[in-house]
């Protein structure tokens, strides 16, 4: 069975049409890696561009209604679900997208939790010293028999109310655990110059404006989405949502949304390089290389 293909780098660098014409080329299909494009009728701010794919299946792209929030955990089900069924059917899976935490949750194999917040529990633990919450937690996991990850459970107070909420709701309802193991792949990085990056992404600000970004926004609100859900998922509709509710005026929209554009896809950088600091090896291929070169380069690597 071919092992999978994970093509990753920041917004705008070209990702998309290149895991779409490697996937044609090698009979793929598209997993996508990002947070927002889950989303149904959040279509130009999210970026989809559905038409790159062309005749390519691809997955868990509108699967949430607006207005919902769509969690680590949840994606983390999804992909298995989608992985496992691609994987039946003889395809390559390829893993596409710019939302880090979800390519490397994959990847890892994380074990997360889909427990709720316990608004109620959190009030009561509000105050407490971290020494404090670190005895409880250790209580509780004795309890449940989890480990005590001693640093990244009790880096901070809130970190230890959290695994605290957790340890508390698994006592009270146990569930079964599905564990996800952590999935071989060949990882793909697209290195995009960050002049070029920044040109790009203005220059696709602009065409989205120009092209009903302002119009799908206001459609979601007119259906009834509240506007801080719209502005919780951050970037365009953040900002577009805060223009069209009078709080800014469309040029200040339009120079702060830039600003946050570009902050956005050096986090991102930051985030990918942070995972080969974490032991990925990610082979970064030039954005500027023609795409049948990108292609071959991808092939000679992956077989």
């Amino acid at each position: 069975m071919q092992r999978m293909i994970t093509i990753l780098g920041p917004t705008a660098s070209g990702k998309t049409p290149l895991a779409a014409a490697l996937a044609a080329e090698i009979g793929g299909e598209i997993i996508s890696a990002d947070s927002r494009q889950v989303y149904r009728r959040m279509d130009i701010g999210t970026g989809k561009d559905l038409a790159d794919y062309g005749a390519v299946p691809y997955h868990l792209i509108d699967i949430r209604e607006p207005g919902t929030k769509y969690n680590l955990f949840e994606y983390q089900q999804d992909f298995f679900d989608v992985y496992e069924a691609i994987r039946s059917r003889g395809a390559v899976p390829i893993l596409c997208g710019g939302t880090g935490l979800y390519i490397e949750a994959v990847l890892k194999g994380y074990h997360l939790s889909p427990v709720p917040q316990n608004q109620e529990l959190r009030d009561a633990l509000e105050g407490k010293s971290l020494a404090e919450l670190t005895l409880m937690l250790k209580e509780l996991k004795a309890k449940t028999g989890s480990n005590m990850h001693n640093t990244t459970d009790v880096d901070s107070c809130q970190r230890a109310i959290r695994a605290i909420e957790i340890e508390t709701y698994n006592i009270e309802h146990p569930t079964p655990r599905r564990e996800l193991p952590p999935v071989d792949s060949l990882i793909i990085g697209v290195n995009i110059d960050r002049e070029l990056r920044r040109e790009k992404i203005t220059r696709r600000l602009k065409a989205r404006l120009e092209g009903g970004m302002v119009e799908e926004v206001k459609a979601l609100l007119d259906e009834g989405i509240p506007a801080d859900d719209l502005i919780y998922y951050g970037l365009e509709y953040k900002f577009v949502t805060e223009y069209l509710i009078g709080q800014t005026s469309y040029d200040e929209m339009y120079s702060r949304l830039e600003i946050a554009i570009h902050q956005f896809a050096k986090r991102q950088m930051t985030w990918f390089r942070g995972m080969e600091r974490r032991g990925f090896k990610i082979n970064w291929i030039d954005a500027t290389l023609p795409m049948e070169e990108k292609i071959e380069r991808i092939k000679q690597l992956w077989q």
